[in-house]
């Protein structure tokens, strides 16, 4: 009997020198864990941008993994005070921060601005249209034009002003296709499915080959970009380093490349 638990004791101990050296093994395979993540709330128009921003700023910061989540600002913004979590938010209009500010899920001595922006007018690369001014979109032959829609998406807000100053706001809305974001309105344009629609600048750069611009749309209100570290962040700190990071020349030079100005 004795020599029964002894072999079975010996063989647990085997089992379990085994587990160990598995468990040892797995962790060394697996991936190193990051220190933390930093969650960045921020307009669709920046999406290419801020890609690129964080893998910088995780060059530079090999501890921090940045999580990005683009989206109409004010969608965002709601998300935010509805307790969705976010560190940082970057929005393409002063009013959905100026909500944000209001509903105090931003810090307000955090809040700068970063960038600038223009609106354009843009057709599909192949049409025929000859569309050179906002009036011609008045004729008949221009049925559907994308916005975003006023509501809810800054882009749509500018284009509203622009059309409302022009005179133009009522002919246009009847044909309005509104769009969720930015890129929606790119989308329909660059597949065909309207005959013109509005976009930021930067937008437009993104698909040059399905897209052309056809009139830089005046704005009564400039195009600036607000971001702001919000109040539910954990990581205020981390946080504060990445806004300044988005402001500081290596940032504004990545903005650069992607046709952002100065704010």
């Amino acid at each position: 009997m004795s020599a029964f638990r002894s072999a079975r004791t010996g063989r647990r101990s085997v089992f379990a020198g085994a587990a160990g050296a598995l468990l040892a093994a797995l962790a060394l395979a697996a991936p190193p864990a990051f220190g933390a993540d930093l969650v960045v709330s921020a307009a669709a128009s920046l999406t290419n941008a801020f890609k690129s921003l964080a893998e910088s700023y995780e060059r530079a910061h090999p501890g921090t993994k940045v999580v990005l989540n683009f989206g109409a600002s004010d969608v965002l913004m709601q998300q935010i005070v509805k307790g969705a979590p976010a560190d940082v938010f970057a929005s393409a209009d002063q009013e959905a921060m100026n909500k944000a500010e209001a509903e105090k899920v931003v810090a307000p001595a955090s809040r700068r601005n970063f960038a600038a922006n223009e609106v354009v007018l843009i057709v599909p690369s192949d049409s025929k249209l000859n569309i050179s001014s906002l009036q011609d979109l008045t004729r008949p032959e221009v049925k559907r034009i994308a916005y975003g829609n006023p509501t809810s998406v800054p882009v749509g807000r500018y284009t509203r002003g622009a059309l409302e100053a022009a005179g133009l706001w009522d002919a246009v809305a009847a044909k309005g296709v509104p769009a969720q974001n930015v890129r929606q309105s790119l989308d329909y344009v660059a597949r065909g499915e309207v005959e013109a629609g509005f976009v930021f600048a930067t937008d437009a750069t993104v698909m040059p080959d399905k897209v052309k611009v056809a009139v830089r749309v005046p704005s009564r209100t400039p195009v600036t970009y607000p971001i702001a570290i919000t109040s539910q962040s954990r990581q205020q700190k981390e946080a504060a380093q990445f806004v300044d990071f988005v402001a500081s020349p290596e940032g504004q030079a990545i903005l650069s490349r992607y046709g952002f100005q100065k704010p």
